[in-house]
């Protein structure tokens, strides 16, 4: 059997080790080729491949990104998209595909599988852990580690200068990376894009930091909205699967609370840092994991799934029910941590 592999979406701590862990079973215990496709739909839609074997994943499973490259490329909207996929599939002798990704290229993938036959099973990737058909995502403990540090680090220059420090971190839809870090790293006011925010009372809460002669740390997820407002967008584009830039809320904020408290407040966007670099332990460990079970499914037959983590045990879920909603903050989860704020 041939199988090949892609990445899709963005960058994400523990994808190198995904695909260390088929690469090696598969071929050890199974006998499996393997063919790379070189950034994610992208490659598939063109013939684009590269060379798979144990050789060339020895040594990544500490290495951040991907060593196939990855796209945010939607077949669906590419002419003649899926014949394309299909037609080099069947070229290139690929008797099936394991896409790893998040919502997009999974949701790709649930489409070939449920309409078109292709034999995919897919392995969720996030750092903002809403996927919600598996406990977590690998490149999500990565994410929440670097957040952290950055808040502890900031606490010290805020207090230092007794200003406001604001922390944008990522999160479009779910606020799980802010509402984890903001907790962890000792954050005065965390803002999701589950619960609209007041700003009057954001206010209210820096103010009652000051008076406690602390200066405050507010956490917000790029995708959080005020209560009369919408979200910051850093421009009017779109990416092909009809997603706005993100960026900029941090810095608004920012602005309005030193226009209504007087106190001197300064931004910081973590970005693209949240999920580069070096994958956690734990990264690691779920990453290879899910790569291990993929195979597995493979060798199955047991096509149209995706590998999810339930407690500590991998099962396997539909590829449509793993992308039919994201997985959010509770709103008892958010009320338990505002006892923190202010």
């Amino acid at each position: 059997m041939r199988v090949g592999v892609l990445t899709g979406g963005g960058d994400c701590p523990g994808l190198n080790a995904v695909i260390r862990g088929i690469v090696r079973k598969g071929m050890q215990e199974y006998g499996y080729d393997f063919v790379g496709f070189r950034d994610g739909w992208r490659g598939p839609l063109e013939g684009d491949t590269v060379r798979l074997d144990i050789p060339a994943v020895r040594g990544i499973l500490p290495r951040g990104g991907t060593i196939l490259g990855s796209s945010r490329t939607n077949p669906l909207k590419q002419e003649n998209g899926i014949r394309r996929i299909r037609e080099n599939l069947s070229k290139l002798e690929v008797d099936a595909l394991i896409a790893i990704g998040g919502e997009d290229t999974l949701g790709v993938a649930a489409r070939l599988a449920d309409v078109y036959g292709v034999h995919v099973v897919g392995v969720p990737k996030t750092i903002d852990n809403d996927l919600s058909a598996t406990d977590y995502t690998f490149g999500f403990d990565t994410a929440v580690n670097i957040a952290t540090e950055a808040i502890d680090r900031l606490h010290t220059t805020a207090e230092s200068h007794m200003r406001v420090l604001v922390v944008e971190v990522m999160g479009r839809h779910a606020g799980w990376i802010a509402i984890h870090s903001g907790l962890a790293g000792g954050a005065n006011v965390i803002l999701i894009p589950e619960q609209r925010f007041d700003v009057d009372q954001v206010c209210a809460w820096v103010t009652s930091r000051f008076k406690a002669s602390y200066a405050p740390i507010v956490v917000v997820a790029e995708g959080a909205m005020p209560k009369d407002g919408d979200m910051v967008l850093k421009d009017g584009s779109l990416d092909s699967f009809g997603h706005v830039r993100l960026s900029g809320v941090g810095e608004w904020l920012a602005k309005e609370i030193e226009r209504r408290t007087g106190k001197e407040a300064r931004t910081t966007v973590l970005g693209h840092v949240q999920r580069g670099g070096t994958p956690s332990a734990f990264d690691r460990w779920l990453a290879t994991r899910f790569g291990l079970h993929a195979i597995e499914a493979v060798r199955d037959g047991d096509f149209g799934t995706m590998v999810a983590l339930r407690g500590t045990d991998i099962v396997r879920v539909p590829l449509s029910a793993a992308t039919a909603r994201l997985k959010t903050v509770d709103p008892k989860l958010y009320e338990e941590v505002g006892v923190f704020f202010g």
